[in-house]
């Protein structure tokens, strides 16, 4: 039994557009569905996934996988993120975790806390912060071909209080 995670999304100019990626807990491997554009038909690839422990790093593992010569071309389509998700899954299954935790988990992990700290975290943790909060941005951003996108959008903002004077706004006489 395999899950799939997400769907990738097919590159310019291969000979082979992933469908689904997945991965399949016994034994640990990588499932590709892709289209062999060439032949002109849907094929199934099995990658396993060896030497992998829940102390594994999985970003060094997607890593390797992505730039095996033997997976290299397969796997054109399916972004670094994806194979990280997948191993993380892996990595969490090994660790003891039902399939609903590890899935829960994941999505803990590619969620942003508004109330969370980010001065407080180490280089690591805030450039991950900073790549989710990016693929946020440009999943929810208004582009041009959108059917719904207005070039000039204008908002009144409510006025309840009086604005506070500040010192440094306050216009002076003295000129520099």
């Amino acid at each position: 039994m395999w899950y799939l995670l997400t769907e990738p999304t097919a590159g310019p100019r291969m000979s082979y557009v992933a469908k689904k990626c997945g991965i399949r807990l016994h034994p640990p491997s990588i499932i590709l569905i892709y289209e062999d554009q060439l032949k002109n038909n849907i094929r199934k690839r099995i990658m396993p996934i060896r030497n992998f422990s829940k102390f594994s790093d999985c970003s060094r593992a997607a890593e390797q996988l992505k730039n095996n010569p033997r997976h290299k071309t397969y796997l054109e389509g399916v972004s670094m993120e994806q194979l990280q998700k997948l191993h993380s899954l892996l990595r969490c299954h090994l660790g003891g975790q039902s399939l609903t935790q590890s899935l829960e988990q994941i999505q803990q992990e590619e969620t942003i806390d508004p109330e969370e700290d980010l001065n407080k975290l180490d280089d690591k943790e805030l450039a991950k912060r900073k790549r989710i909060m990016d693929e946020l941005f440009e999943k929810n951003r208004k582009k041009k071909d959108d059917p719904d996108f207005v070039y000039n959008v204008e908002v009144e903002f409510p006025q309840d209080e009086e604005p506070e004077a500040c010192e440094w706004d306050a216009e002076s006489d003295d000129e520099f």
